[in-house]
C-alpha cells in the first residue's frame, strides 16, 4: 500500500469513528445541550454528496467512508431530535440538500465538487452558532470534533497529493471550524441554566 492509499485508508478509519463518540454520549446521557441537529442533518447530506463524488471520480475510499458517516449523522440527528432539540432548528439541512442535488444534476462532477468544497463550512456553522449561544455544552462530544479535526487534517494531506482541489478546500474548512468548535466546548465559561432554558429557541 502506497503513502497515498495508506492516508486514504486512514481518512476513512477515522471518519468511520468519528460520530461515534457523540452518539455514545447521547445515549448514554440521554441529554443534547449544545447539539446541533442542523450540523448533524447537513453532515448526513454533505456526506451522501461525497458518496456520490467518490463513485463519479472512481475514489473507493472517499465513497466508502462518507457512506459510513452518513448513517451515523443519521442516526445522532433522530437521537438528539428524540432527547428534545427541536425539527424547527432544521435550516441548512434541507436547503443543502436540494443544493447537492441540484449541482449534480445539472452540472454533474463540477458543479457537485464546487458545492462539497465549501460544504464543511456550511454544515458545521450552525454547531459553531449553537455551542457559542448556549450555555451548557454537557451533550456536546469532545471526542466526535477532535476525530473531526483529525480527519480533515488527513484528508487534506491526501487531497494535496492528489491534487483534487475540491478536497482541499473541504478539508481545509472542516479543519477550521473544527477547531472553534473544539475552543468553544473547552474554554466556554459554562453556566448550569434550568432544562427548559438550555436549548436556544430561536
Amino acid at each position: 500500500m502506497d503513502f497515498i492509499s495508506t492516508l486514504g485508508f486512514t481518512g476513512t478509519l477515522i471518519d468511520l469513528l468519528r460520530a461515534a463518540p457523540q452518539l455514545v454520549r447521547l445515549l448514554r446521557e440521554r441529554k443534547s445541550f449544545g447539539v446541533s441537529v442542523d450540523t448533524s442533518g447537513t453532515s448526513c447530506v454533505v456526506s451522501l454528496g461525497w458518496t456520490t463524488y467518490g463513485i463519479i471520480t472512481d475514489q473507493i475510499f472517499v465513497a466508502l467512508a462518507s457512506g459510513a458517516i452518513a448513517s451515523f449523522f443519521f442516526i445522532i440527528t433522530v437521537a438528539a431530535l428524540r432527547l428534545g432539540r427541536n425539527v424547527r432548528e432544521f435550516r441548512v439541512a434541507p436547503l443543502w440538500l436540494i443544493v447537492l442535488f441540484s449541482a449534480v444534476t445539472f452540472f454533474g462532477k463540477n458543479g457537485l465538487g464546487l458545492m462539497l468544497s465549501i460544504s464543511a463550512l456550511i454544515s458545521n456553522v450552525p454547531q459553531i452558532r449553537v455551542a457559542y449561544k448556549e450555555e451548557n455544552l454537557s451533550g456536546l462530544s469532545l471526542g466526535t470534533w477532535l476525530l473531526t479535526l483529525s480527519g480533515g487534517l488527513v484528508w487534506l494531506l491526501y487531497g494535496i497529493l492528489q491534487n483534487d482541489l475540491t478536497i482541499m478546500v473541504s478539508t481545509f474548512f472542516q479543519s477550521v471550524t473544527s477547531g472553534i468548535i473544539i475552543a468553544l466546548k473547552l474554554f466556554k465559561p459554562t453556566v448550569v441554566t434550568p432544562p427548559s432554558q438550555e436549548l436556544i429557541t430561536d
